[in-house]
């Protein structure tokens, strides 16, 4: 299994924990967060050893080219020498050479291919943390929004279940209703009575010089039919 795929299987498992325990959001991406980039240091770790590898072959191919070269060198010095039999030797060491700088020279460009595919890789990945890292915020804010939505919810279920709060407080309405009601019938009562007892004042005011007035006539007609006194 690939470095990445080990990266990728360990955040999904870290993931999976985490949802399953129900940790807060914001909890969940900070050691989302962590956990990658600290994957993330590992996985630079194995890529810069794959890159080492590759250097190290690529520098083997240099070494078997040059020995190869140095023992053509000594073949042609043997020749010049008239030592046929030596230069025979020297160039079964160069072949020698030859062979294992195209082995290594095969070996390097499967290497060089690899370790490209993983830079490549680790770029996709390093971006893909920071993309991460930028979401983060935002992803937390529309979670405490959720979390506010969600409890306002609660709370507007809970009153809606509780009758008894909203029948008290139309119960409350009614009295209040009726209590200015009551109010308002006391007021026009009072002043029903003060207009009575006004009127009721005046009737025996206006009764009462009525009967003096009748009693001054009735006494002058009286007076009228006695004997007139004689002057003393």
């Amino acid at each position: 299994m690939g470095i990445f795929s080990r990266l990728k299987t360990l955040v999904s498992s870290n993931v999976n924990d985490m949802i399953s325990k129900a940790e807060k959001p914001e909890k969940m991406l900070n050691q989302l967060l962590i956990e990658m980039n600290e994957q993330l240091i590992e996985s630079k770790k194995a890529v810069a050893l794959a890159i080492a590898d590759e250097k190290k072959l690529e520098r083997e191919v240099q070494n078997q080219q040059s020995q190869a070269q140095e023992w053509e060198r000594k073949a042609m010095l043997a020749v010049q020498a008239g030592k046929d039999d030596l230069a025979k030797e020297a160039l079964l060491r160069k072949q020698e050479h030859d062979n294992a700088a195209t082995e290594y020279q095969k070996q390097w460009e499967a290497q060089k291919a690899s370790v490209d595919k993983l830079k490549e890789s680790l770029r996709q990945l390093q971006n893909k943390i920071e993309e991460n890292q930028r979401k983060k915020n935002l992803l937390i804010a529309r979670a405490k929004r959720a979390e506010a939505q969600q409890k306002i919810q609660s709370t507007l279920s809970n009153i809606s279940g509780n009758r008894t709060a909203f029948d008290t407080f139309d119960r409350m309405a009614q009295k209040v209703d009726q209590m200015e009601a009551e109010a308002a019938a006391s007021m026009e009562l009072e002043d029903l009575n003060d207009n009575a007892s006004l009127e009721k004042r005046f009737a025996e005011l206006e009764k009462s010089d009525s009967s003096a007035d009748m009693m001054l006539l009735e006494l002058k007609e009286k007076m009228k039919s006695l004997p007139e006194k004689p002057n003393p």
